[in-house]
């Protein structure tokens, strides 16, 4: 049943639980800044820095995900209903969140909210897609 658990909970919970490290929960409007925040830098071959924050390794992460996603949902079981439908719950919640949570009102949540959306249209075009081809048409002519 592991199969039909949408894995872009995992980043959206991820986002969930550091929106609750920060000082007032889900009311701080204090997230942004956090987020942008670089944890350390990379150096560069151009002898520039990339500074990497926390943000960016979610989006990435994310991205990933979403990939994964994107593989699971190409195969036409029953069971990729059911994480279709788990999808579209979770972007509802990832929708609500992002329009009443201060935290959650930034450009990182509305990035992984937009992945969870792709993964919801994706699923369903994917299985459209596939169910077409499974069908298959008789014409008895004698």
């Amino acid at each position: 049943m592991f199969a039909a658990f949408p894995l872009l909970a995992l980043p959206v919970l991820l986002y969930n639980l550091v929106a609750l490290t920060f000082p007032g929960g889900f009311r701080s409007a204090e997230a942004s800044p956090k987020l942008t925040d670089p944890l350390f830098s990379i150096p560069m071959p151009s002898h520039g820095e990339w500074p990497v924050t926390l943000g960016d390794m979610l989006l990435a992460a994310s991205l990933v995900v979403l990939f994964i996603e994107l593989l699971k949902s190409t195969t036409s079981r029953s069971v990729a209903i059911v994480n279709h439908s788990l999808s579209m719950v979770l972007f509802i919640g990832c929708l609500v969140e992002f329009l009443l949570l201060p935290a959650c009102a930034t450009s990182v949540y509305f990035l992984v909210m937009i992945m969870v959306l792709l993964d919801v249209l994706a699923g369903f075009i994917m299985t459209i897609v596939a169910a077409r081809r499974d069908v298959d048409y008789h014409t008895d002519r004698a």
